[in-house]
């Protein structure tokens, strides 16, 4: 039988055996590497719609915002993204005459709409009313949110006209009137940083005057 001094190791001898263990080691063949798994598409649908009088079919990622789907599919870029919150309005559209936040809406949610952008308004050499109005009253200094506090404003005549209250209505029976505390009221989903807002209410105020 062997005694324990037969057994002694040296300090040299156990860092000699761990090196080569850990050479072994590196040297057995790996086992087959596994597969990456096969991305899924997206799923998509087709939407078709008018946009400022033009018709369109698109086949769109069913996430994909309306606000995406009129600047980076159909390059109107005149839309503004602002927040992408729905707090700042810069992307306002209208919608079958309705204004909406374009950035909180799927796009593949307007099928069959009438979508009408900035660039449906008017154009350089043939101003809409309420475009020329800001113009001439200076309703906007870096001009961002300028494209959707227009397209505001003409649905909030609009909405005037049709006789629709706010919630600074008096008289929920009487047609409403286009006074400053109404359109401070129905345009205050529109935020400007500039703080244009006297000029942008005296601008809505002249269109206004000049449809009576």
């Amino acid at each position: 039988m062997q005694t324990p001094e037969e057994f002694e190791v040296s300090r040299r001898g156990v860092l000699v055996g761990g090196a080569a263990s850990v050479a072994t080691a590196t040297l057995v063949p790996a086992g087959p590497a596994m597969a990456a798994p096969t991305p899924v598409p997206p799923p998509t649908a087709k939407v078709a719609f008018s946009v400022n009088g033009q018709a369109h079919e698109l086949e769109l990622d069913t996430r994909v915002s309306l606000l995406d789907a009129l600047r980076e599919h159909l390059h109107l870029t005149g839309t503004k993204k602002g927040c992408d919150h729905g707090q700042c309005g810069a992307c306002t559209v209208i919608a079958d005459g309705r204004r909406i936040n374009s950035c909180l809406t799927l796009a593949v949610m307007h099928e069959g709409e009438k979508i009408t952008t900035i660039e449906g308004l008017g154009t350089p050499d043939r101003m809409h009313a309420m475009q020329d109005a800001f113009v001439v009253h200076d309703g906007y200094q870096c001009g961002y949110c300028t494209p959707g506090q227009i397209c505001s404003a003409v649905a909030v005549l609009g909405e005037i006209a049709a006789g629709v209250p706010s919630h600074v209505t008096a008289d929920l029976t009487a047609k409403p009137k286009v006074t400053p505390a109404e359109l401070r009221e129905r345009m205050s989903g529109n935020i400007c940083r500039c703080g244009a807002y006297s000029n942008i209410i005296d601008a809505i105020v002249d269109v206004a005057g000049a449809k009576t």
